[in-house]
Parts: C-alpha cells; sequence; structure tokens
C-alpha cells in the first residue's frame, strides 16, 4: 500500500473561514475539515485560506483576489491510498463543503546535470550587473525583503565567501511543520548558493529565510507534499507583505524549484492538475501575492534538450506550474559571456507560452556552498541573481511607484536580446542592469 498526497479545497462555516484568514488564530485541519472518506488528514498542516478571483469594476481592469469571507475557501492537507485513488477522489469530492480535491506534487531543487568547470566568478557577475552603478544610484537593496524559499541559509558560510555580513530577518522568516531549526542557522546546502547569488546585485538586502525544501514525507513515495509547504509559506509572505506600508511595499521572493515529472501530479486536463490548471491553489496564491505587489521570481528549471537534468520526465514544455505562470519572472541561464548553458530548460510555457521571460548569469564561481571549485550553477543560481537585481530596484522603487508587472515588462523591454528577439532558448534576453538603471533615471519614469 501507498499513499498519495491531496490537497483538499472546502468552503466551511464562514467563521471558520474568518479565523483562517486571520493568521493569529490558530485553527486545527480537523476543525475545518471533520473526517473526510479515505482521507488521512495531516494534523501539522495548518489550514490555509485561498483568495477568490473575483472581476474587477471594469473590463479593462487586471484579475483582483477577495479573501473576504464569502469569496475565500480553505486548503487542507491529507493522504489518500494510491491503488484505491479514484475511489476516494469521488468519496471526498461528494461530501459537504469540499469544492476540490487538487495535486500536491514533489518539488526540487534545480542542480545542473552539468559537470562543466565554472565559467568567471561572482566578481564577473558583480561587473555584468553594474553593482557599483546601482549602489552609486542608491539601489543597493538596503532595508528591502528578499525571500529565499529553498533548504535554508547558512548566514555564516554566505558572509564567509562574501566576506561582507548578511541582515536575516528571522521574525519574518518562516519553517514549514516538522522542520525544526534557526533562520540562518541551516546546513550549508543549495539555499546557502541562492541567498549568495541574489546578494551579488543587492548586497544590502534583508533576507528571509523559508525552509521549504527540509521539508521530507516519511515513507518515500515521490509526492513528497513540499508544494503544499510552498503554499502555506506564501500565506506567510502575505501577511509579510501586507503588513508593509502601501507606499514603501517591497518584497522579492526567490525559488529555485520545481516539479519534475508529470507522475508527481495528476494528469493534464484533471480538475486537480497542478502542472497545467491556473486554477490549482498554488497558482492561484501566486496570482494574488504578485497582485498585492510582490515581485516573484522563479527558475526556468534544468531540463534544456541539450543537458537535461536525469529527473526530467517531460516529453515537452519542461516549464509548468508556476514556474510558467503569468505573473512571475521565468529566469533561464547563460554564462558570463551570455551564452545559454545547455540545461537551461526552453519554451514554450504551460501556463503561460512565453517562458522563459529573460536569462540571467549561472555556471560561475560564487558561494563555494558545494566546494571550493564548485560553480554556482544551474537555473537555480540565474533565478536568485535575477532576485537580487529586482531587490536593488526596489531600494527607491516600491511596488506602488512600480508595479511588478511593469517592472517584469521593464525588464522583458530592455533585456539583451538573442537570436532577433523573443525565442524559447533566452526568452526576452539577457537581463541588463544598465539599461534598466538608464530607463529608471528618466523623468518620465515615475510619471
Amino acid at each position: 500500500m501507498s499513499d498519495m498526497r491531496v490537497l483538499i479545497q472546502l468552503r466551511p462555516p464562514v467563521d471558520l473561514i474568518t479565523a483562517v484568514a486571520d493568521r493569529d488564530v490558530p485553527v486545527a485541519s480537523a476543525d475545518v475539515a471533520g473526517k473526510l472518506p479515505g482521507l488521512e488528514l495531516d494534523p501539522d498542516f495548518e489550514p490555509v485560506a485561498v483568495p477568490k478571483t473575483v472581476p474587477g469594476a471594469t473590463i479593462r481592469d487586471r484579475i483582483r483576489y477577495s479573501l473576504a469571507p464569502q469569496h475565500a475557501s480553505v486548503l487542507v492537507r491529507g493522504e489518500v491510498d494510491d491503488d484505491g485513488i479514484a475511489d476516494s477522489v469521488s468519496r471526498i469530492s461528494a461530501t459537504r463543503d469540499v469544492t476540490g480535491i487538487f495535486a500536491d506534487p514533489a518539488i526540487q531543487t534545480n542542480l545542473t546535470c552539468g559537470d562543466t568547470p565554472a565559467v568567471g566568478t561572482w566578481h564577473d557577475v558583480e561587473t555584468l550587473l553594474h553593482q557599483e552603478d546601482l549602489a552609486a544610484a542608491g539601489l543597493d537593496g538596503a532595508s528591502v525583503a528578499l525571500a529565499i524559499v529553498d533548504t535554508g541559509i547558512n548566514a555564516a558560510q554566505v558572509e564567509q565567501a562574501r566576506g561582507a555580513p548578511v541582515t536575516i530577518d528571522a521574525a519574518r522568516s518562516w519553517n514549514p511543520p516538522g522542520v525544526s531549526g534557526t533562520p540562518g542557522e541551516f546546513p550549508v546546502d543549495h539555499g546557502s548558493m541562492c541567498a549568495f547569488d541574489a546578494l551579488i546585485a543587492a548586497p544590502r538586502a534583508t533576507l528571509l529565510d523559508l525552509p521549504v525544501l527540509q521539508s521530507k514525507q516519511q515513507g518515500g513515495t515521490v509526492m513528497e507534499g513540499l508544494l503544499s509547504d510552498a503554499l502555506a509559506a506564501y500565506a506567510h509572505l502575505r501577511t509579510v507583505l501586507t503588513d508593509q506600508p502601501a507606499a514603501s511595499r517591497a518584497l522579492v521572493i526567490s525559488n529555485s524549484w520545481g516539479s519534475f515529472s508529470p507522475d508527481w501530479d495528476f494528469p493534464v486536463g484533471n480538475p486537480g492538475n497542478y502542472s497545467d490548471n491556473p486554477s490549482h491553489p498554488f497558482n492561484i496564491i501566486v496570482g494574488s501575492l504578485e497582485a498585492a505587489g510582490a515581485d516573484i521570481v522563479f527558475a526556468a528549471g534544468n531540463c534544456g534538450r541539450q543537458c537535461p537534468d536525469g529527473r526530467c520526465a517531460y516529453t515537452d514544455k519542461p516549464i509548468g506550474g508556476a514556474n510558467s505562470h503569468p505573473s512571475v519572472l521565468s529566469v533561464a541561464g547563460v554564462d558570463i559571456a551570455g551564452q545559454r548553458v545547455g540545461y537551461s530548460s526552453q519554451g514554450p510555457g504551460r501556463l503561460t507560452e512565453r517562458k522563459p521571460d529573460i536569462c540571467a548569469y549561472t555556471h560561475f564561481l560564487g558561494s563555494t556552498a558545494f566546494g571550493p571549485t564548485e560553480p554556482d550553477t544551474g537555473t537555480s543560481a540565474a533565478c536568485p541573481v535575477a532576485a537580487g537585481l529586482l531587490t536593488a530596484i526596489r531600494t527607491e522603487w516600491s511596488a506602488t511607484e512600480l508595479p511588478p508587472a511593469q517592472l517584469r515588462t521593464l525588464l522583458q523591454r530592455t533585456a539583451i536580446a538573442q537570436a532577433g528577439g523573443y525565442n524559447y532558448d533566452y526568452g526576452y534576453g539577457v537581463a541588463d542592469a544598465a539599461a534598466i538603471l538608464a530607463e529608471l533615471k528618466r523623468p518620465a519614469a515615475r510619471a
């Protein structure tokens, strides 16, 4: 017997929805879901309120998201028996208050399959990102919240590699259920590399440590349930964002992870599917957080045709789920010469055709997280490099002044185009910090 983890979406009584949406009020999963047939409820997973998309006042309005009790729903997590999943899903779906059952696929870091030597160092990347010019313009990330959603950060190692202090905001960091540890004190791993790379362009950023990929399911099926932990992390980050004054609101979220196999998901076309389904709760909460003012950056993945990661199991269109969301910046990888690395996933995307959006630098010597001669590699490195550039911009440009969608458009428009314009290898091109800075200096930029 094996089990598959799923997310159950419910519309319980309004008072329970209100309590779950108020994250200061503890609510148990059993209080929301009761006993559902064929589901082993996870008592450690705190229920998460998910907003509903509601129409704008006019046809031209952007999508709005509402957490009002009459609109929001609540998610709980549990396991169903793989061998009888169709029957379990049918019985759970017929239960009062249940409105949906969704895949909770495993998510994993985007390390590279390549074993080629590093190309350049992080100081080369620093030069290419015009970090000195950014700093001279006051764009160094000072006081901007930069969330690293990964395996956790080891601040001491990052400080040693950088030769400079690192700021970790423990109060606004978050651990998933079952993960113990202090923000900034996790073992040196993938998350430390991501933190280091994000600080190249934004050396004074305030890091939020969200070790979602420390979570592991005991017993060993591929459905580890980690996407649900990312969803809970995003619910926490929404509170972090909305607690900030609107005039200075800024939060950048770096995500160097993804789902590698359709075997970890419901089939495409199934209402519970994640990879191709904009209505999956995680895809909804990503859109709602961006609409509230967060800049969300995802790695495009390492399933490029020339050198795919051995875990890649999609026969085509490997950029799926939130990595291809229309409201995120999806980042492919190039070396310091601007050459696409062979493992960088190519589009089109599954939720949005034009993915990746841009390229950023990878495969350079930097964090030494995996050894003194091992490069920071994969789109896992490119993603935080781009996130750091966004963080630098947010030092002076709040999300109220320059909404995330406009900032993404700016990065796309100023990118150094490769191969004649938009293409599925490079997106709109390589991020160009000098061109972005020139645009921001124009008097009309704040209009």
